[in-house]
């Protein structure tokens, strides 16, 4: 990690990958993370972890199996949500966005329990930030 300010546009310049975050730092023990997405990731569940999202560019979508039964939230650029541990939820983004994330260091991408895995998500606990 650096000791100099980051350009979070700067550092979603750097890749191209989908699904695919980098950590850009770290907080005591949790990574910043920055991703593209585009299309739809997987449903999955973090059992020990609530997982916070906000968009940066672009509109995602997260669809959510609660007690209630299953519900969509539409975040803007702009605004945040987070998603209780615990509770199985599916990132969407049909047009694309970018996203930042805040979870425990080595938090899975896939979470702890997932479905099958498409070869166009990256389970991942993050890649490091180049340049």
């Amino acid at each position: 990690m650096t000791d100099e300010p980051i350009s979070l546009a700067k550092a979603l310049a750097s890749f191209d990958a989908l699904w695919s975050p980098r950590i850009v730092t770290r907080v005591n023990d949790y990574d910043v993370r920055i991703a593209k997405v585009e299309g739809e990731h997987v449903w999955h569940a973090h059992d020990h972890t609530d997982e916070f999202f906000l968009v940066l560019d672009g509109e995602l979508r997260i669809s959510l199996r609660e007690p209630g039964g299953e519900r969509t939230v539409v975040l803007p650029r702009g605004a945040v949500f987070t998603v209780p541990r615990g509770t199985e939820h599916k990132p969407h983004a049909p047009s694309g966005a970018a996203i930042l994330m805040f979870e425990p260091a080595g938090t899975p991408t896939v979470g702890d329990r997932h479905e099958e895995v498409p070869d166009h998500v990256d389970a991942t606990t993050g890649h490091p930030l180049d340049g």
